[in-house]
């Protein structure tokens, strides 16, 4: 890089810099950043630091500082959410309309962003709906919602983030998600805590008590930012199928929900009125175009044996969609119908 490309660059810092809203002592922090370029610039030195600058100035002033999204404070309206979106779960949904109850009463009778209410962890079986309920909540309270996988994360640095030291480094999974938010209080799944790499388990641990602990969360420190964020209004919704490999300190920060296993003639009513509905809608067809009786959707149900969750229903009736559409896009028909008689050549 030359030198006028340089200037133009520092520049262009400036400039992105002035217009950002910021904590006035990180935007100082960055000027003085931007100002040690420029000297180097001045004098001919080494310019390898200002991409890791321009990255850094290019994060700091794309976070969400200050944006939110105002909760919608509704318990009826929530209350319709999870009826359209789950069947049965009577107790765990009356759980959830209380614990958002103690959410909308603090929002009301408190100081604005002053909150809580326990993070919620929902443990059971593949398929159980843990991830539904978590958009679910999202969804009722017009708030964001962003998943960070945890199956396989092997390093607490991949939360963290990684010292600003080379252009390789970047923030951690926490603040990307709060990027791609665009707001402060989204709505963050922590999905599957149990899969975590064993080597990496304890430090991992160890950040997800600062997140989930409301007296530390307010000043976390991703080490690339290098300067705190508040995460307290955030809601850490967390899954696992079992709680062997979770902290005690961790699990003492979480209010445990655990997720039941579906019986088939439960199964039978989510497979009619909301999966079967919902990849007809994906698929862009209507229920015009494929109707599956009872008797199949029972054998459907239980292809292998039991299945504790849905997963497997999901997948099957997602299966026969696609070999309706094919059907339909080949000339074969436009209406079909499924029974015991024909379901083999749809599961095949």
């Amino acid at each position: 890089m030359d030198t006028s490309n340089g200037s133009s660059e520092v520049d262009k810092l400036r400039a992105r810099l002035q217009s950002a809203e910021l904590p006035a002592n990180l935007r100082e922090k960055a000027v003085h950043q931007i100002d040690r370029i420029a000297l180097t610039l001045k004098y001919g030195g080494n310019l390898s630091q200002i991409d890791i600058t321009t990255k850094y100035i290019d994060w700091i002033t794309s976070l969400p500082w200050n944006k939110k999204t105002d909760d919608v404070l509704d318990i009826q309206k929530a209350k319709a959410v999870l009826d359209k979106n789950h069947y049965g779960l009577t107790n765990i949904k009356r759980r959830l309309l209380e614990y958002l109850s103690v959410l909308i009463v603090q929002k009301q009778k408190l100081p604005s962003g002053v909150t809580h209410a326990p993070q919620l962890f929902f443990i059971g079986l593949v398929g159980t709906g843990k991830t539904t309920l978590a958009q679910s909540i999202a969804e009722a309270l017009g708030r964001k919602f962003m998943r960070i996988p945890f199956g396989g994360l092997s390093s607490a640095l991949d939360l963290r983030g990684q010292s600003k030291t080379t252009p390789e480094s970047e923030p951690g999974m926490i603040l990307k998600a709060v990027r791609r938010a665009e707001v402060k209080n989204p709505i963050i799944l922590l999905d599957e805590l149990d899969r975590i790499t064993p080597e990496s388990r304890a430090s991992i641990m160890g950040v997800l008590i600062e997140l989930l602990d409301p007296e530390q969360n307010s000043n976390y420190v991703d080490y690339f930012i290098d300067y705190p964020f508040d995460l307290s209004q955030v809601l850490f919704i967390a899954t696992a199928n079992n709680t062997n490999n979770i902290s005690t300190a961790v699990l003492d920060r979480l209010e445990v929900i655990q997720m039941p296993s579906y019986t088939d003639e439960e199964k039978l009513v989510i497979g009619k009125s909301f999966v079967l509905p919902r990849y007809l809608k994906i698929a862009g067809l209507t229920q015009d175009n494929l109707k599956i009786d009872d008797a199949s959707l029972h054998k459907i149900i239980r292809p292998l044996g039991y299945d504790a969750g849905i997963r497997s229903l999901e997948r099957n009736i997602e299966g026969i969609v696609r070999k309706i559409a094919f059907k339909i896009v080949a000339g074969e028909g436009t209406s079909f119908s499924i029974n015991e008689s024909n379901l083999k050549e749809f599961m095949s």
